[in-house]
């Protein structure tokens, strides 16, 4: 497995380090990339990304809509009246905002970031990590675009009074210490960004969201990678559509990528290199269907099944459809299939159609934050 270098904290430099020749050479491998990334003048069309979503996320706006807030102070010291140019200013205004950054910054959230609907992160022409402090909560909100920063380390919040919204502020209980947390949230996507090393989870969607679209990103150094579903008895969340696609799953990988409960996840063009337990989980009949994926299992001889399901014997999980085709397996990997053969998968326009999986290096080559430069294709 010793084909791509991986950094510590999920950066993914290394794996990108071949990526140009000559400078501006435009190199994007999958459908979303090449949707914007050959285009020198991005700087001066940040937008456009959005119209470049696939997927169940597909239909994002973020903050195109709005005017351009420029982050210029790293600092997150006042969680009720947060200073002007701090990028927790910009997520509770009322309005859509298109946030970028006026230089590289390392942002250490006091307690948890608490978006409102119509925002776009953009990390693109800086390195932008949140880190050593919480992480970002969406919730019970829409239209949201968290693109090409570094999440890592994320500790658990104390909670307390904290503003989320112009309108409001109040106390919060403390927060589980993941990445990314969605609560009934619609319409996200999540692209070219990388995360490790958090407390809990680095992406969580529960409670009823839906319509997220999880793509180009790097995944290290961590247990619980990904939840979907709150519990095995929160039936709302059967509303749950995701797309995972064009990640690399990488070093230091443990279990859930993903874990379902309940909806159906389309898991497509993404390349597990590592895990120590299981790749793809769930309980209480979740629907998933895995297309062109790249499993390479660990060199012992356990944890070789990329599937587990959890709390259910065979009687009953025999039943929940869960779909392998065209994905390549390595050093004895093996997806153990399930349910009607014959089931038809509402996947709708805007479906990432897959690649077989042998193509998956190259379609992920590029996953984590982009090293973006004015005046060159990213």
């Amino acid at each position: 497995m010793g084909r791509r270098g991986e950094s510590t904290e999920g950066s993914n430099s290394t794996r990108r380090g071949l990526a140009r020749r000559g400078g501006s050479k435009c190199q994007a491998t999958n459908p979303i990339d090449q949707c914007w990334r050959c285009q020198r003048n991005w700087e001066r069309n940040r937008r456009k990304l959005v119209d470049c979503a696939l997927g169940f996320g597909r239909h994002v706006t973020g903050g195109k809509a709005g005017r351009t807030y420029v982050v210029t102070n790293s600092a997150d010291d006042d969680l009720v009246n947060p200073k002007k140019g701090t990028l927790r200013y910009g997520v509770i205004q009322k309005e859509p905002l298109w946030i970028i950054f006026a230089r590289s910054m390392v942002i250490r959230l006091s307690q948890e970031l608490i978006m409102t609907s119509n925002k776009t992160i953009d990390g693109r022409g800086a390195q932008i990590h949140i880190a050593n402090g919480a992480g970002l909560t969406i919730q019970y909100v829409s239209n949201v675009v968290i693109h090409n920063i570094r999440i890592h380390d994320i500790k658990a919040g104390n909670g307390g009074l904290i503003r989320d919204s112009v309108n409001h502020y109040g106390y919060r209980s403390r927060s589980d210490g993941d990445a990314i947390s969605m609560f009934g949230a619609t319409n996200v996507w999540i692209d070219h960004v990388s995360l490790s090393k958090c407390v809990d989870g680095l992406i969580d969607a529960i409670e009823g969201s839906t319509a997220i679209t999880i793509s180009n990103s790097h995944f290290t150094h961590h247990n619980d990678v990904m939840l979907f579903g709150a519990s095995d008895s929160y039936s709302g969340d059967q509303v749950m559509q995701i797309t995972v696609a064009f990640n690399h799953f990488g070093k230091g990988l443990i279990q859930r990528m993903p874990r379902v409960r309940w909806g159906f996840v389309h898991i497509v063009n993404n390349d597990y290199t590592r895990w120590e337990m299981y790749a793809i989980g769930g309980s209480q009949h979740p629907t998933i269907l895995s297309q062109g994926n790249n499993f390479v299992a660990p060199q012992d001889r356990f944890a070789k099944e990329v599937t587990k399901r959890d709390y259910a014997p065979e009687s009953v999980w025999k039943n929940w459809v869960w779909k392998s085709e065209g994905d390549v397996m390595k050093n004895g990997a093996f997806f153990k299939q399930s349910g009607d053969p014959k089931h038809k998968f509402a996947l709708g326009y805007g479906t990432i159609a897959p690649k077989p999986g042998g193509y998956v290096p190259s379609l992920t080559k590029f996953a984590g934050p982009l090293k973006c430069i004015k005046g060159r294709p990213c």
